[in-house]
Order: C-alpha cells, then structure tokens, then sequence
C-alpha cells in the first residue's frame, strides 16, 4: 500500500464532512485473534480497545456484541449504480434522472446492509443520456450522506478520433461536475492505448484516480497499460482481468510482474462479469498477488441484465475467492476490505485506538464460518450503527431436531426475539 493511499481523501462536495461525536460502546465482541473486547467509539473513530467488561459508554450507547466476531468494515470497489437493480425492468433499461436515482440509492443501501459502507460506482456517460446518470448518481450520493460514503467512476464509451471528441469533453464535465474518478473501458475504443492515454490524461489534469474495465486477455496491451500508468498519483486501478486466466501461465505472469512494478491495482470480480465486459470468469488472484500486484475483490453487476443474480455482497465476493480462489479466510475478506478500500484511496481500517470507526460485525466465531453463514450483521459507518440485519432459523418440534447446536455462547444466551416465540429449536445465524 502505497503512503498515497493512507490518507484520508477529502469528501466530494462537502459530504458526510461530520461524524456522530456522540459514544457508543461494543461490548463483548470477538475479534479474529480469539481476544473478547469491548470497543469504545466517539467522534467518527475508535477511541479505546480494552478487555470485555473493562469500558464504560461515558453516557453513550451501548450494543452487545456477545456472539459476533467484530471485524473492518468491507467497501464496495466495482458497483454499477446506474443499472443494478434493473434485470426485471420490462422493456429497455429506463435511465430517467428519478429511475436513476432510485435504483442507485436502493442498491447502495442494500449493500450497506451487507456491511459496505463505502462504494465506488460505475456510471456510464455520453450517448443519448449524456450526463444525466451521472447527476442523478450523484443526487443519490448526496441523499446517502451519513450512512455510506459513495463515489461515482465517470464511463465514457469512446474517447479517440472525431467520434470520441464530445466523449472526451464530457469526461472533463464529469469530473467537474463531481465524479470523483476517471475511467472507462478501453476494450471498446478502436484505439484502446488512446483511450487510456486520454483517460491519464484528464486525471493528471484533476488529480483524481483512474479505474479502467478491461478483460486483460492482451498482454502487449496491459503493458502498455502498465507503461503508461506507472507512477501515476493518486493511482491507477484495473479490472475484473478475467481473461488474464486465460492466457499462458508464463504470459499471465509477465503482465502481473509489468502491473506490480506500475503500481497498478487489480480489482477482481469473483462473482462474474459486469457491464463492462461480457466474458466471464475471474482473474488469477494468487498468480496476481505472487507478483506484488495489489489486488481487491468486488461484486460488480447487481441484478442487471448483465448479472441478473448478483447479490452485491462484499462477504460472498471473499467466500469465492476462499472457495474457489483457494485463498486463506483472511487473505479472502482482506480483498474486500482492506484491499478494497486501499484501491478506493480510503484510510487504513484496523480495530484498534486511533482508526476510522468503520466496522462490520457478523455473527460468529471465526472468520471461516462468517464467510461460510454470513446472515446476521451489524453495520457501523463514522462511529454509528446504520444497518442492522438479524436471521432466525426455526425448526418444528421433532425428534430429529432436539438435539440441534444453538450459536449462542452458553455464558451469555440471547433472549427469544419479541413478539416471535420459537416452534422448536432455534439456531441464530
């Protein structure tokens, strides 16, 4: 992680600029080392980490987090905002500025309670929408403040030749206008190295960041990549490099040696594709990170017709790359934390006095059987819960399920939830 990366980006339009200065207490929750705490928040950050029982909420709140393992919150790298929840629209996708909004605003809040409190949005400009997708992105953004932290990646289609004039003057709008990051997709440009000098370009001229879809099946095209991006600040990210996997294993590994000495990040989609790119697959994360490149995990499309059934879930994204990816559990829920919000140029996340009170609480013991059975989570943005997700599984009164293993940990059992008494044994998740 580069010292770049570290440090808090300013908020785009004067966004979520304050923090909750009021205290809130999590009692008795399990971090990943097998150490009880109880973490103090005031002010947006962790002020204290001590002992279960050893702190008070200094006339605050206070939620117990007996049963849950407490964690960094996740962030979401790669979302399309402008058309998730679109794969049941009859007819074309509508881009109306309120449909727009609408759907932007409900899926940031979906992921939110998949505990992402901050996104970065893909959205598309030029053609016959223009700008309008983006502002109403970013009216969305402005409705979200307080509860996640959203930035929107301006997409033109092309960017070269006579066509991609008015592409290229609308990307200098975008980021005027509050796009925080210039990207787009060079595979589709007929001169994809001009697209991407084109995209540095308007970057440089912002100081913004630069996150570029690309499959990465070409290897003298990632070079130039790699080429021209190397020491670019605030930083250069690419993905989902689904076709890295297919090229030779010696190839593959020459591009991720070119993309780890630019400095460039991978974000992978271990879920599938996204607008960006029809081809599916994922790319090779432990070629990648044997290399050096830094890489990050995000979910991409979010039930649009590209992925009809994508869930927009930062857990699923680290239990398919420990699944199938064959990463360790900490290895797979770094890519979309810690990873992901180093790629996103966010401050560093650890639960200790000092760090940014973002966190995720799951409920659980280890992190492997949160990823397996992520179902109950506690969301906290800027030292505050603002999501709350809570899943009871009954079973009828039978033989066969007398004997079924409550999570719950015998020295603190949980009350029966109000108003619902169980038909038989109840397994909390």
């Amino acid at each position: 992680m580069s010292a770049d990366s570290k440090q808090p980006q300013p908020p785009e339009d004067g966004a979520a600029t304050t923090a909750d200065s009021t205290s809130l207490l999590l009692s008795h929750a399990r971090l990943t080392d097998g150490r009880t705490v109880d973490v103090r928040l005031v002010g947006g950050r962790i002020e204290a980490v001590g002992t279960a029982g050893s702190l008070s909420a200094v006339g605050g709140s206070r939620v117990d987090l007996a049963g849950y393992l407490l964690l960094p919150a996740a962030a979401e790298p790669h979302a399309h905002a402008d058309t998730a929840l679109s794969a049941d629209t009859p007819g074309p996708v509508s881009y109306a500025p309120e449909e727009v909004q609408r759907r932007a605003t409900e899926a940031a809040l979906l992921q939110l309670g998949h505990g992402a409190t901050a996104l970065r949005a893909h959205v598309r400009i030029g053609d016959v929408q223009g700008l309008g997708p983006l502002e109403a992105v970013l009216q969305a953004r402005r409705s979200l403040r307080g509860l996640a932290d959203l930035t929107a990646v301006a997409v033109p289609r092309l960017l070269t030749g006579v066509a991609g004039a008015d592409g290229l003057a609308m990307l200098r709008d975008a980021v005027k206008m509050g796009a925080g990051v210039a990207g787009g997709c060079p595979d589709l440009d007929p001169d994809p190295a001009g697209y991407v000098e084109a995209v540095l370009e308007v970057a440089a001229e912002h100081g913004c960041p630069v996150d570029l879809h690309t499959d990465g099946d070409d290897p003298a095209r990632l070079a130039r990549l790699a080429a021209m991006a190397g020491g670019l600040r605030p930083g250069v990210t690419i993905g989902p490099c689904a076709g890295l996997g297919r090229l030779p294993a010696d190839v593959a590994r020459r591009a991720a040696d070119q993309l780890a000495a630019a400095g460039v990040t991978v974000v992978c989609l271990p879920q599938g594709g996204c607008g960006g790119t029809e081809l599916r697959g994922a790319a090779p994360v432990r070629l990648l990170r044997a290399a050096g490149v830094r890489v990050a995990a995000g979910s991409g499309a979010l039930r649009d017709m590209s992925n009809p059934v994508g869930r927009g879930d930062p857990l699923e994204a680290a239990y398919l790359l420990a699944s199938l990816g064959g990463l360790p559990p900490q290895e797979a829920y770094a890519a979309v934390s810690a990873g992901a919000r180093a790629a996103m140029g966010l401050p560093e996340v650890r639960v200790e006095a000092g760090f940014p009170a973002e966190l995720l609480a799951v409920r659980g013991e280890r992190l492997a059987g949160v990823l397996s059975l992520a179902y109950s989570r506690i969301v906290v943005h800027r030292g505050r819960v603002v999501a709350r997700t809570s899943a009871v599984r009954e079973y009828c009164d039978s033989a066969a399920a007398l004997d079924l293993p409550r999570q719950v940990r015998p020295e603190r059992p949980q009350p029966p939830e109000p108003g619902s008494p169980p038909a038989g044994p109840v397994v909390r998740s």
